[in-house]
């Protein structure tokens, strides 16, 4: 299994709405190395959503129901799309100011690629870095 972070804005789509959905289509990825990523998810991967510009916060863990897939959102075959479902909110959301200050004193979050390549809305997290975000954010998955 891996781990991934994605970003979202929720006034767009956010991680309510993808609550009351249940499974939902991520697309509209238009940058080569997210799109890359994507990629390469796999069912049962788990996901980090993560509320870009208003609140800058992790929220809650979602799952990889069906691996990518051409984005329905363009005729365009560069792009692809997968399917995510949610699995719990954080009982505590992570702000990007906790993950940045972490980053700052070398902490376990010290190479997350959400902070090191900023512009990616899909990007890859470790094995540690997902253990220790959970900590942070006070949450244990069933």
């Amino acid at each position: 299994m891996a781990y991934w972070l994605m970003k979202t804005e929720p006034d767009v789509f956010s991680w309510q709405d993808l609550q009351t959905k249940g499974v939902a289509c991520w697309d509209g990825v238009r940058n080569y190395a997210a799109r890359n990523h994507m990629r390469a998810m796999a069912v049962g991967d788990l996901v980090l959503v993560y509320h870009s510009n208003q609140h800058k916060a992790a929220v809650g863990i979602a799952k990889v129901v069906r691996a990518h897939y051409p984005d329905p959102t363009t005729e365009d075959q560069r792009w692809s799309a997968v399917d995510v479902a949610p699995v719990q909110t954080l009982a505590v959301p992570v702000t990007l100011a906790t993950i940045k200050a972490d980053v700052a004193a070398g902490g376990p979050l010290r190479d997350i690629r959400m902070i090191k390549e900023n512009r990616l809305s899909v990007a890859p997290v470790s094995s540690g870095e997902w253990q220790f975000l959970l900590h942070l954010a006070q949450t244990q998955l069933p």
